[in-house]
């Protein structure tokens, strides 16, 4: 059973680094696109939007669907679709076409963090579930630090943006076959979430399964503003170190080095969470993380660069305090909807975010910008009441 669990986590793992870094490579692509198709700030948001919207509206039904076919078969065609997206993008000659390759990559990420986020806490029951989330987190960083790595690298090197597009995705596919392999082998998430009305569940079959509505609405408003923040930092950090005069090849470190930070701080904050609460480990960590935005916004260029993987560590970590909060306020059979839903929420907000933050950038200047995500990062904990009475903290 340990064996058959520990092949459940890296083989969710797997995907997960891949589909995140394929999807985090969009923000080390952005400096590109808008040197190469003359993009303003508020285009560009619009097209990390469009990437992500396509992820927000298919997460819920992503999770409702794995309920009737299982998840295996939707892992590989996520996979599949994200690849074929990427070779699309290679293609692309104009500002429509872009939005269009990236909307199609957004389609085919819709369909891992719920369904592997589900079968992770299937697997590791009670006290084990949130640092088994922890890790699957972490994994996702893994990706994203070494597929823009990557990125980063040839791109310094000097290869054409076009062909490290196409091979992301051919890897891709690739994978998708591998993974459909190694999930069949292994038995798993082949067959649909047991149902509600087994004997023995007090969860009615349309119920969402929440066991506290209060709770569970404070996590997704607190979810909201730091995944706003999150994303919005990660889509213009490299746009802010060229202001401070970095050259574009360089600018793109940035994303690098706050995405190796967020490596451990994801693996950590799961760890944390179970040793300090969860409210007192989200007090800590978003509050260090409005303390770094300002002090990385005034450093010059060389101290910024020092300081990102330490932001990192706090910006990106606290998502393994908020997802693994979820198998405490949704009944067991209803996990995966409890996870479509607070993934759509963040989708929601990376689309918000990149959008008005773009605007807000063009209107007001990118240094004001960045103060104000520092200011949003403080704002959920009020909202950390709403949690005390239904968690154990």
């Amino acid at each position: 059973m340990a064996k058959k669990a520990s092949l459940t986590l890296a083989t969710c793992c797997s995907v997960h680094a891949l589909q995140d870094g394929l999807t985090t490579t969009v923000n080390v692509l952005l400096p590109i696109l808008a040197q190469a198709f003359g993009l303003s700030y508020a285009q560009v948001g619009i097209v990390k939007a469009a990437n992500v919207a396509a992820m927000a509206v298919l997460e819920i039904p992503s999770g409702l669907l794995s309920e009737r076919v299982g998840a295996r078969i939707l892992l590989v065609f996520g996979l599949f679709i994200a690849g074929v997206g990427y070779v699309w993008l290679s293609l692309a000659a104009g500002f429509a076409a872009i939005l269009f390759s990236l909307s199609l990559a957004g389609v085919g990420a819709a369909f891992q963090h719920t369904l592997s986020s589900a079968i992770i806490t299937a697997a590791f029951p009670g006290t084990a579930c949130r640092p088994a989330l922890g890790t699957y987190n972490a994994s996702g960083d893994v990706g994203k630090l070494a597929l823009t790595g990557l990125f980063t690298l040839l791109i310094g090197l000097g290869f054409d943006w076009q062909v490290i597009s196409r091979g992301y995705g051919a890897v891709s596919v690739a994978l998708a076959v591998l993974v459909l392999v190694l999930l069949y082998r292994g038995g798993i998430g082949g067959r649909p979430w047991p149902s509600a009305t087994t004997s023995g569940s007090d969860v009615h079959p349309a119920s969402w399964g929440v066991r506290s509505k209060t709770a569970f609405g404070g996590l997704c408003a607190i979810n909201f503003l730091d995944t706003m923040v999150q994303s919005g930092f990660l889509t213009f950090v490299a746009f802010l170190m060229i202001e401070k005069g970095v050259a574009v090849s360089l600018a793109a470190l940035a994303v690098v080095l706050t995405l190796a930070g967020g490596v451990v701080g994801k693996f950590c904050c799961g760890f944390l969470a179970d040793r300090m609460g969860i409210i007192r480990s989200l007090i800590l960590v978003q509050s260090l993380t409005a303390t770094g935005i300002v002090v990385v916004v005034i450093a010059p260029p060389m101290a910024a660069f020092v300081l990102l993987p330490v932001l990192g560590a706090f910006l990106q970590g606290s998502t393994s305090i908020t997802y693994g909060t979820i198998a405490d306020l949704f009944h067991p059979n209803r996990q995966a909807r409890g996870f479509s839903l607070i993934y759509t929420t963040s989708n929601i907000a990376t689309v918000t975010g990149s959008i008005g933050l773009g605007l807000i950038s063009d209107s007001f200047g990118l240094n004001v910008m960045m103060l104000m995500m520092a200011v949003l990062t403080i704002l959920p904990l009020p909202l950390c009441a709403l949690l005390r009475t239904d968690l154990a903290n």
